[in-house]
């Protein structure tokens, strides 16, 4: 049985295991119609023109986890900012692990989205922001059919969340093939602040798909910054689709560290509804052998006096693939928008790839737009200069890399993250750098 099928006659069995209010049936009910219609992605669609995913859907990949299964913290340690006070939302095979999390409902909500969909308490906030900016394609209508389980995040207005959140998937590899497809919802209330860091880590061989969508609302001058750590197992493929919605004065940041997985796929579209928006999307792509990292970005600006910064940097190696395809749409109202966006990338290898497709689309005329992409190879005159000076190549290579990566990194604000991030691109380039950028 294809996969697709095994989706859509899994789909009844899934709604007799979850128990939620009428309008989330109907709202399930409608999304596995549009699934069971549109199906996956294929390359013959425009945005998936160069990630075909036919060797990810092979698989025969179970739906549900058979059992429950628990891990020991010393045995993931890694895998957290451990050194940092943050709650922590984590969750084994799709299910929820009490004994390794943090969660609170002191002034601000982290919680689970499970208990968001079934108790009346949330249930305004569902009815108001629970699948309102998901598009309608195959693969967002497949994770609102068998949402059930993910991070609920409620910071109400005027208040600053008083610590970082983590939000962790596990995948354990007990199944022989697994599939999960968390949901996330965070409402951030107008003036209020919030910093949440995000990562899905499979620890076995055992192949893993990951179909993953987040919504996000920023209400008036609300501030949400976001990380996403993607350095995952080579037997695991990540889909993850990130919606945001901004309100006047609001500061949306979503940084993406690509570093590890077999296919990884970045939805991260941005819907300006207000004045005085700024949106920043950065990100860094370090990949090796045969990785492939796809980066989909759209910005739509709506209303004037608006913002937008788009920084992606990539380092591809060996046969390792990359995809950018990033629009801006400026819609005729949106005058003294300013739009930024630029792809730079750097091929270590005649076999590496990337293929770059910046876009703009403007109808206002007075804005302040621009777009670029550079794709080349690390300078020899810089390479020579550093090793006249006593600097081994390897290192001198590395360093350049460092400096090339260093304005997206500079940009993180919680310094033990900034601390791992560098600390994983040096691993990733094999060297040990000795300093922090």
């Amino acid at each position: 049985m294809e996969l697709k099928d095994k989706l859509v006659s899994s789909f009844l069995a899934f709604e007799n295991t979850v128990d939620v209010d009428t309008a989330v049936h109907d709202i399930r009910s409608q999304a596995i119609k549009t699934f069971e219609e549109k199906g996956f992605p294929t390359k013959k669609e425009e945005a998936w023109k160069y990630t075909s995913l036919n060797t990810v859907l092979k698989h025969d990949y179970s739906i549900f986890p058979k059992e429950e299964n628990a891990i020991e913290f010393k045995d993931i340690k890694r895998y957290f900012l451990y050194d940092l006070d943050t709650y922590k939302i984590v969750f084994i095979d799709g299910q929820y692990s009490s004994h390794l999390s943090e969660t609170t409902h002191d002034k601000i909500d982290v919680c689970l989205m499970s208990s968001a969909l079934t108790h009346e308490k949330y249930k305004p906030i569902i009815d108001t922001y629970f699948n309102k900016i998901t598009p309608q394609d195959g693969l967002s209508s497949l994770n609102t059919a068998f949402s059930r389980e993910g991070a609920y995040i409620y910071i109400p207005k005027n208040t600053i969340a008083d610590k970082p959140i983590q939000i962790i998937h596990f995948a354990t590899g007990k199944e022989s093939a697994q599939m999960l497809q968390p949901r996330n919802l965070i409402v951030v209330g107008e003036n209020s602040n919030v910093q949440i860091i995000e990562r899905h880590q499979s620890l076995s061989k055992n192949p893993v798909l990951t179909n993953s969508v987040s919504e996000i609302f920023a209400d008036k001058s609300a501030f949400v910054d976001y990380y996403k750590i993607q350095n995952d197992d080579q037997s695991a493929s990540l889909i993850d689709s990130t919606y945001i919605e901004q309100h006047a004065k609001s500061v949306a940041s979503v940084h993406t560290f690509a570093f590890g997985g077999n296919i990884t796929r970045n939805n991260l579209n941005f819907y300006q509804k207000g004045e005085g928006i700024d949106s920043i999307l950065n990100g860094v792509t370090i990949i090796e052998g045969k990785q492939h990292v796809d980066h989909n970005t759209l910005v739509h600006h709506t209303e004037p006096n608006c913002e937008s910064h788009q920084d992606y940097k990539g380092i591809f190696d060996e046969r390792a693939t990359g995809v950018f395809n990033g629009k801006i749409i400026v819609n005729k109202e949106a005058q003294k928008t300013n739009a930024f966006q630029s792809n730079n990338n750097i091929l270590l290898s005649d076999k590496a790839t990337i293929n770059s497709k910046p876009q703009l689309e403007i109808f206002a005329d007075d804005v302040k737009c621009s777009h670029g992409c550079t794709i080349g190879q690390l300078d020899d005159n810089a390479l020579f200069y550093m090793k006249s000076r006593g600097i081994g190549e390897k290192e001198a290579r590395a360093l350049l890399m460092y400096a090339f990566a260093n304005n997206v990194l500079s940009s993180v604000k919680i310094p033990q993250l900034k601390s791992r991030i560098n600390k994983l691109i040096a691993k990733k380039l094999g060297v040990d750098i000795g300093f922090d950028l």
